[in-house]
């Protein structure tokens, strides 16, 4: 899969939630099957231009997904998995959920684009549940469009509220995949995870030394 070439050390600003989002639907491939994993992911189906080709797949039940619903084109019996209305392009169709599940396992579709709580260094995925006593537990379809998409990309802001990075050495939060993500899009930088360690592609208003002193890892860039 290609895409564009990038640079570490733009000096941009950090992304808001839209600027993430507008970065994974620029690096999704012409006709790329995508699932966009609820929560902040299915933005990405707002960003993506009219020609893109993209078919938007969704864990209940739809293919050619369109971009959320507005106003008048709100249908209450036409959502995504994250229950949020969506309209629909020419040649959607539905189909039952067993059979969006044997999409998603039999590695039919491209990309995959998650949420997470914790990516490891080794592209491991936490982003069920995090153990505190008063989260609610929710992998959903996360485990089998993780294993079973061809390509997997984390959208999260890098670090949390109270300033803890969520890209670790190793993953403390219960697993969704092992080894499993491929790229990292976050408000500050984005991120391949290869064998030869974690490359930065593009970085958000940080460089790529501030980054490596604050998530404590070491950092390759493209030009390494």
């Amino acid at each position: 899969m290609s895409t564009r070439p990038l640079r570490p050390d733009t000096g941009r600003q950090p992304l808001d939630k839209h600027g993430i989002a507008a970065l994974v639907a620029r690096d999704i491939p012409y006709g790329a099957f995508v699932n966009l994993g609820i929560g902040q992911p299915i933005l990405v189906a707002d960003h993506l231009p009219a020609d893109s080709g993209v078919v938007l797949h969704t864990e209940n039940g739809m293919l050619n997904m369109g971009p959320a619903a507005q106003s008048d084109a709100i249908d209450p019996d036409l959502t995504n998995a994250g229950k949020v209305p969506v309209t629909e392009l020419p040649g959607a169709a539905y189909f039952h959920h067993a059979d969006s599940f044997a999409m998603m396992r039999g590695g039919h579709l491209d990309i995959c684009v998650l949420g997470a709580f914790q990516v490891s260094t080794e592209g491991d995925l936490a982003n069920w549940h995090t153990g505190a006593p008063d989260a609610i537990p929710a992998v959903g379809g996360a485990m089998d469009l993780a294993i079973g998409a061809k390509k997997v990309f984390v959208m999260m802001t890098l670090f949390t509220k109270t300033g803890a990075p969520k890209l670790v050495p190793r993953c403390t939060y219960p697993l969704t995949g092992p080894g499993c993500v491929d790229r990292i899009y976050s408000d500050l930088a984005v991120f391949d995870i290869t064998a030869r360690g974690v490359v930065v592609r593009e970085t958000f208003g940080i460089g790529v030394g501030e980054l490596a002193g604050r998530l404590d890892l070491p950092l390759l860039s493209e030009r390494s």
